[in-house]
């Protein structure tokens, strides 16, 4: 820094010691008093704000672990946005990539993280829709379903909706657990609890988006060995009714 402007040698100081106080020393020129309301006021505001994202987290987490674990965020990571509303995105990072987890961490505790996270992020989620591409009323069978960019199937070891202070596993379940969330046209976020079929058919419909929604049905019939295809049709039709009720399925590609 020494070839920079004072104000800048300045300004890093003080960010520098706002960030980690018991690393780098207060600027000589702010007063402690001062300081000291800086300190509090940047560290509380991003404590909040991560506390309100991920509210079953901070509430299964004891104070002295919650507080240590926002603080090595607060000083260490290096966050690539400067809008406050992604600040829950950056933290889920740093669990996932930089965090040295401790060996009394819950072994839910990154599926737990992003599964809240996801209300969130859903919410601000922009993605433009080019209705002229749909068709609301197709035949979701003989032509291609839609499926939503405001829905996002998710799929964790461990039964992430059921997590509190009451409830603690210690394994992952013996069956998966598998999530619809997605926004409706209101901006209402919802989570919904899906099968395995349901989840394999909406992998299908995302992964393939070219291919009608008879033939992936059939694949599932086959995935399954099922003995009577139809059958498996039959029912599939009525999930994909069901989720265009939903705004999940949009209709059919033109």
């Amino acid at each position: 820094m020494a070839d920079k402007p004072e104000f800048i040698r300045q300004q890093y100081a003080f960010a520098a010691h706002i960030r980690n106080p018991d690393v780098y020393p207060r600027p000589n020129d702010v007063e402690e008093r001062h300081m000291k309301i800086y300190r509090e006021l940047f560290y509380n505001n991003i404590e909040e704000s991560i506390a309100n994202t991920f509210p079953v987290l901070r509430n299964i987490t004891p104070d002295d672990r919650w507080h240590a674990m926002i603080r090595d965020f607060y000083s260490n990571h290096l966050s690539h946005t400067p809008l406050f509303p992604e600040l829950s995105g950056e933290f889920l990072k740093y669990l996932e990539l930089e965090r040295t987890p401790l060996p009394d961490d819950p072994p839910f505790l990154l599926e737990l993280a992003h599964y809240e996270w996801v209300e969130l992020a859903l919410s601000l989620l922009d993605h433009p829709i080019d209705p002229s591409s749909i068709d609301p009323q197709g035949d979701l069978l003989q032509s291609v379903p839609v499926l939503s960019p405001f829905a996002w199937p998710l799929t964790y070891r461990f039964p992430v909706h059921k997590i509190g202070p009451t409830f603690l596993p210690t394994a992952p379940d013996t069956t998966i657990t598998h999530l619809l969330v997605y926004r409706d046209n209101h901006f209402a976020i919802h989570f919904i609890d899906i099968n395995p079929v349901t989840a394999r058919l909406l992998d299908l419909i995302s992964n393939h988006n070219d291919i009608p929604g008879e033939i992936l049905l059939r694949h599932i019939a086959t995935e399954l060995g099922h003995p009577q295809p139809d059958n498996v049709i039959q029912s599939g039709l009525a999930i994909l009714n069901d989720l265009k009720q939903r705004n999940v399925i949009l209709g059919t590609l033109r």
